[in-house]
């Protein structure tokens, strides 16, 4: 059974660049002993502002480090939303509210194989998830990002591979990632496909695997966020992907 959410008050411990557009936060409290979470799940910033009422952005739980106890959070330098902002100014030292750990989406336990795909947003998430897989589970991932330098590596088993794609903007939010998705060799059995990032996108990839024969129910779909609009005060994308 997942944890029920709660609130947090929690430290920075550090800040590091993993490339040039993700910034790593650490988060720390002592009370973070009793914290719980799966492997996909996700903490809810609360950004408070001077004139205006708090909005909460949601962050995939990267690692959690029981032993020590620390939590970290990658954030995609885009935009110019609340949280990115936030990022790009913490410091070691400064103290955030987050709520968690929330979502529901998480590893399939009876998949015989798991699928990751989506944009920069969606690769903290779908890397945690790779790591947490069985040695003998197969998992392939199709993530896209700015370029080469923006590459990750999983620390999970050799029989999990990544191809990355390299973004070039399109009005319709599909850049050839969904083509990719369309024509690649996948592993044979049920298979369960994770899907993350922008509406357009999420919707596009969604729509790839069920023109391939995959059935809705072996699809885990959540959008982040809408290009060209701000998600709601809550942290949830306006518009939905379908």
């Amino acid at each position: 059974m997942l944890a029920e959410p709660r609130t947090w008050q929690l430290d920075v411990a550090a800040v590091e660049d993993l490339t040039p557009r993700m910034r790593r936060v650490q988060l720390t409290s002592a009370d973070l002993d009793r914290f719980d979470s799966v492997a996909g799940q996700d903490m809810a910033l609360t950004f408070r502002r001077v004139d205006s009422p708090p909005v909460r952005r949601r962050y995939t739980i990267r690692h959690f480090d029981r032993d020590h106890p620390r939590l970290d959070l990658d954030f995609v330098l885009h935009g110019d939303g609340p949280g990115m902002r936030w990022a790009q100014t913490v410091r070691p030292g400064d103290s955030i509210e987050v709520v968690g750990p929330r979502g529901k989406i998480t590893l399939v336990p009876n998949a015989t194989w798991h699928l990751f795909a989506g944009d920069a947003t969606a690769v903290p998430g779908a890397l945690a998830m790779m790591e947490a897989l069985p040695a003998d589970v197969p998992a392939v991932g199709f993530l896209q990002v700015d370029g080469p330098e923006e590459r990750q590596s999983a620390d999970g088993n050799r029989g999990q591979q990544i191809t990355w794609h390299y973004e070039v903007p399109a009005p319709t939010g599909d850049t050839g990632l969904s083509a990719a998705l369309a024509g690649a060799a996948l592993p044979p059995g049920r298979g369960h496909a994770y899907l993350a990032g922008e509406v357009a996108l999420v919707t596009a990839l969604k729509a790839t695997l069920l023109s391939r024969g995959w059935t809705a129910e072996d699809i885990s779909a959540k959008a982040y966020w809408n290009r060209g609009r701000a998600n709601a005060g809550h942290g949830e994308p306006e518009l939905k992907a379908t």
